[in-house]
């Protein structure tokens, strides 16, 4: 399967941390705090957190916690479609094709739900053929772009002249919930929003790379470890400490298995989903020699996307430097909610 585009948007409206931090000070929500949980967020907004500033969609950012479950349904159903178009479109444009040529549109998310899915909604937007498969994939966290490749690698098998679409979309800011769990916290602190489209075929294309050799990996007994669950009617991220360590322990766990893969080409370079500071620092430590240059800097330039992110960092990466050039290929990680990883070579 060959990636023929990749582009990547994000919403107009950015804030830097320390701007975050300003506006939650004025925000009557701070009231409901306990000082422990404010001093938390003044640490992380105010800090080295790794980030610089996050992007979000969702209008009126400053009274996001005063949003009711409908406004927020109502703001994901708006402004989820509207990212996942523009990034596709983007992506249409450097292949060099229009929307009435996509026979498979994937979309993946975990920020909202809507029945019919993001798809119906993009696939109206751009006009796709009425007869284009559709296909929604949810519940998979910062983890589903690589599983929603290899969804698109499973269309292009039985059908392998298709043109296949796949977008990995997360409006965060419509999930933003305040609490004084320090998992909640953290994750106020993090997540951005953006989305990341890329388009598929079965034969070589402009960028001349290949996304193969899926691997997987669940670990159903961390699943409380990091997951949404909804309260009073509002999604509301569980994120506990160990994640960090889980992160790196998953991704040596797939990078060793590619090592050791029979005939297998070497693995020239690291690319994982951006996380957060303290989960790259723990890839890198158990990772050597991998210093996640690409997704430091997404990190730093749009904070945690969940899945999304490591679409950004493939881009960063593919824009800092030469593709692989055949001798090696580099390998894409994404992780997240299940406690779940999944890895994918791109090379030539």
């Amino acid at each position: 399967m060959f990636l023929h585009a990749l582009a990547t948007a994000v919403p107009d409206r950015s804030l830097s941390q320390r701007e975050s931090w300003e506006i939650l000070q004025q925000s009557e929500v701070r009231e409901r705090l306990t000082r422990r949980s404010a001093l938390m967020m003044q640490a992380i907004l105010r800090g080295d957190s790794g980030i610089g500033k996050r992007h979000f969609a969702v209008s009126g950012i400053e009274s996001v916690w005063k949003r009711t479950p409908d406004e927020l349904n109502e703001a994901f159903r708006t402004e989820a479609p509207r990212l996942a178009g523009t990034a596709l479109k983007a992506a249409l444009a450097q292949a060099g094709l229009v929307p009435g040529e996509i026979d498979a549109l994937l979309i993946c998310t975990c920020t909202g739900y809507l029945c019919p899915g993001v798809t119906s909604y993009v696939a109206e937007q751009l006009g796709l053929r009425a007869n284009a498969w559709l296909q929604d994939l949810v519940g998979l966290g910062c983890g589903a772009a690589i599983p929603l490749l290899r969804a698109g690698e499973a269309v292009l098998a039985v059908q392998p002249d298709a043109v296949v679409a796949c977008v990995a979309v997360e409006v965060c800011s419509a999930a933003f919930y305040l609490d004084d769990d320090p998992g909640v916290l953290v994750s106020a602190c993090l997540f951005g929003d953006g989305a990341a489209a890329m388009i598929l075929r079965a034969k070589p294309g402009p960028t001349g790379l290949r996304c193969h050799g899926f691997n997987t990996m669940h670990q159903p007994d961390y699943r409380d470890f990091i997951r949404f669950e909804t309260r009073n009617g509002r999604l509301r991220n569980l994120l506990r400490p160990e994640v960090p360590k889980l992160a790196a322990a998953a991704v040596k766990h797939l990078l060793d298995e590619e090592h050791a893969r029979s005939g297998a080409k070497p693995v020239l370079r690291l690319i994982t989903h951006t996380g957060g500071r303290d989960v790259l620092l723990a890839i890198m430590e158990a990772c050597p020699g991998h210093p996640l240059d690409a997704s430091r800097k997404v990190l730093h330039g749009y904070g945690n996307m969940s899945s999304p992110s490591v679409l950004f960092a493939l881009e960063q990466a593919l824009r800092d430097d030469a593709a692989p050039d055949g001798r090696g290929d580099w390998l894409l990680v994404a992780f997240g909610a299940g406690f779940s990883a999944h890895a994918c070579r791109v090379g030539r």
